[in-house]
């Protein structure tokens, strides 16, 4: 399969390069500008591309002419936990999390969509369980939260304007994992929430088109 990873350098991005590797499929990681954990990869199926899902820009480097599998994986948190607070949270915060977390992987699919189309493909965009008003019973958090919550809603427009040319949309949330993020916090580690999401994707079509799936295969309410 061709399967191209936004934030691919680090964390579950650099996780899903080294699954599907390992399975012989074709891989094109994007990132910003730092290849990261990618330089000590030395595989002929590896394609690297530097691509600023901030930015309007398009992506720097050649990419496949159809896409099977597009995974929306990057993101950032913004300010830490204090920083998101009711009285700290600022209108910059929440405008830098939203145009990456939310508004990043609506651009890429804008520029990749037609590849999809062409392979009926599957996107997979990760937001987080952070963006479910049903399971927020701690609050805070404002812009990450309400980044991972447009995120889902977007996505589901997607599953439902691709479903005619035979492309499936899910949303998928990682689990609590153990990152820089997190600051290696989390109650699982990469392997871990990677191996459990890459069995969702490969199911992808037994789930409805927008479907909010955990890395265990439960639906996250919305």
């Amino acid at each position: 399969m061709n399967i191209l990873i936004s934030g691919a350098n680090r964390g579950l991005g650099l996780g899903f390069v080294r699954r599907y590797l390992a399975r012989n499929d074709s891989v094109w990681a994007c990132y910003r500008s730092d290849s990261g954990s990618l330089t000590d990869i030395d595989d002929e199926n590896l394609h690297h591309v530097v691509w600023d899902v901030g930015s309007d820009a398009g992506p720097v480097g050649d990419l496949p002419d159809t896409i099977d599998l597009l995974i929306n994986n990057a993101g950032i948190y913004g300010p830490g936990k204090d920083g998101q607070s009711l009285d700290r949270i600022t209108s910059e915060a929440m405008h830098e999390v939203f145009n990456i977390d939310c508004v990043g992987p609506l651009r890429v699919v804008q520029h990749l969509k037609g590849r999809v189309i062409a392979a009926k493909g599957v996107i997979a965009n990760v937001s987080s369980k952070m963006g479910s008003s049903g399971d927020n019973g701690s609050g805070g958090t404002y812009a990450y939260r309400a980044a991972k919550a447009g995120l889902v809603i977007v996505s589901k427009s997607m599953a439902v304007d691709l479903a005619p040319f035979g492309v499936h949309v899910i949303t998928l949330h990682p689990g609590w994992v153990q990152t820089d993020m997190t600051h290696h916090t989390g109650l699982i580690d990469i392997e871990t929430s990677v191996t459990g999401m890459t069995e969702v994707i490969a199911d992808a079509r037994s789930y409805p088109a927008g479907a909010f799936i955990a890395f265990d295969g439960q639906s996250v309410p919305y």
